[in-house]
């Protein structure tokens, strides 16, 4: 999967195939072979060239994450180009469906909200576990939930549509 990072201003390349325990990543054309475990919810051990680092790791609204590593506090935004193109450019409270993709590979781990209920633009829809971190998917605007596309335990693939808002 290929997706953009922004870190202190600064963009960066990503290309990321994971395995359950290891992550082949290219990050701005340089590779790096890693082996990963998350002994705790928000926190990740790396194993690379024979080093451990740990890091921990909190979603922030949107596509960001506060990450934790080396002594240092790093704001992360995480985007999938892929999605970007995909969108009109209209605002998310605009009238039709608003569909619910994910963003990487994963597993559904527990839906928060069944077709039919009413949700607000931010809440939570469904969590979907990535590289050991659950993720909350949330509504990108205020409405009806018409469509679930997955259940519990699913497996999905980037870009699958997982729910629509209506």
């Amino acid at each position: 999967m290929k997706l953009e990072g922004l870190v202190e201003d600064k963009k960066h390349s990503i290309e990321l195939t994971v395995t359950a325990e290891t992550a082949l990543a290219e990050i701005d054309g340089r590779p790096y072979e890693i082996e990963f475990s998350h002994p705790e919810p928000g926190v990740i051990l790396i194993k690379h060239k024979g080093k451990i680092f740990e890091a921990s790791v909190a979603n922030l609204p949107g596509d960001l994450f506060q990450v934790y590593v080396g002594g240092r506090d790093i704001e992360v935004k995480i985007t999938d180009p892929k999605r970007l193109r995909g969108s009109t450019g209209e605002s998310s409270d605009s009238d039709g469906p608003a569909q619910i993709q994910a963003a990487m590979p994963g597993k559904v781990v527990r839906i928060l909200a069944s077709v039919g209920s009413a949700v607000e633009k931010g809440d939570g829809i469904l969590i979907v576990e990535a590289m050991k971190m659950q993720n909350e998917m949330k509504a990108p605007r205020s409405g009806i939930v018409r469509e679930m596309r997955v259940a519990e335990g699913s497996t999905v693939s980037a870009g699958d549509t997982l729910a629509t808002v209506e």
